[in-house]
């Protein structure tokens, strides 16, 4: 039997940490200029992403409706507009660089939908009759994949069976043979180096890799095959940072770069101004790196970051 009563509390349990934390927790960090400031860690994450506390505005729900809409609450000064940029599926063109699977950098190069493609592939159909649910099973496979996913926690996330998760994983790799090489040569490199090395050559240690839990093991394995994809992520979006900054500097002083969320930038700027913003913005962050599949970045305007982010 259904007890409405149980959906109910899980309801009130939704709102009762959203208020307390994103609306009671940020009232009381608003400072004398009326703003909240938070404080950004650059040594903090392992994969080198920035991180920020006091309070954390990386962390702002986004994935759902109700969630989202506290992005409502950050509003650009008067006079202002924010102008958001985003990162579109980063991870997944880092990984079609640097695996150099033909089959997976023709989809970004046509404009194809990654999703949609890779689930054409795995279920062996023409784009046009994959349905939302093989398109949510791709998804996940896609973006598990970079994160080492086993069949079990692949069939929890998509709700399958094991059997069937598995048969999802080996069907990918079958149809991308090159990140599954990849991957296997991550992970030997990892093991006789002591370490791997993001795109730009930053390195992260894996002394997990040499240890004889086989726990241990398998969660090197999992850092070994992630941080050259998410590392890049994070050293991409810190140069075009930089790159951003220094642009708006020369030629709209009046720009400011205040907030960055893994693969986001959001810069308040004088409304009427924001056209040239949003245009900064792109052409620094398309061009940070030239890849075999280029990077393409979406960029929205609005008065709050709610708005900015629809």
């Amino acid at each position: 039997r259904d007890y409405p009563l149980v959906e109910d509390i899980l309801q009130y349990r939704a709102y009762q940490k959203l208020n307390s934390t994103y609306v009671e927790g940020l009232l009381k960090v608003i400072g004398e200029d009326g703003r909240i400031h938070t404080r950004f860690n650059q040594t903090e994450a392992r994969t080198g992403r920035l991180s920020s506390d006091n309070p954390n505005l990386q962390n702002i729900p986004i994935r759902t409706e109700l969630g989202s809409q506290l992005r409502a609450y950050f509003v650009a000064k008067p006079g202002c507009v924010l102008v958001d940029a985003d990162y579109s599926q980063i991870e997944l063109r880092i990984l079609a660089n640097l695996c150099g699977d033909t089959a997976m950098q023709e989809a970004f190069l046509h404009g194809a939908d990654i999703h949609t493609a890779t689930a054409a592939q795995v279920f062996d159909l023409p784009p046009e009759m994959v349905t939302d649910s093989m398109r949510s099973a791709a998804k996940a496979v896609n973006f598990g994949i970079i994160y080492g996913i086993g069949a079990f926690s692949l069939s929890k996330d998509i709700h399958v069976s094991v059997a069937q998760a598995d048969q999802y994983i080996k069907n990918y790799l079958a149809r991308y043979p090159r990140v599954a090489t990849f991957m296997e040569e991550i992970v030997e490199r990892a093991k006789e180096l002591g370490y791997v090395s993001t795109y730009f050559k930053r390195r992260r240690p894996v002394p997990e890799l040499r240890q004889s839990n086989k726990m241990i093991q398998a969660s090197g394995k999992r850092i070994a095959m992630n941080t050259p994809i998410q590392g890049t992520a994070a050293d991409i979006i810190k140069i075009a940072m930089i790159h951003v900054s220094n642009r708006l500097q020369k030629e709209c002083p009046a720009a400011k770069l205040i907030l960055q969320v893994h693969d986001e930038l959001i810069v308040e700027i004088p409304e009427q101004q924001a056209d040239l913003a949003a245009q900064i913005l792109k052409e620094e962050m398309e061009h940070v790196v030239q890849f075999a599949v280029p990077l393409t970045v979406e960029v929205k305007k609005g008065k709050s970051w709610y708005d900015a982010k629809g």
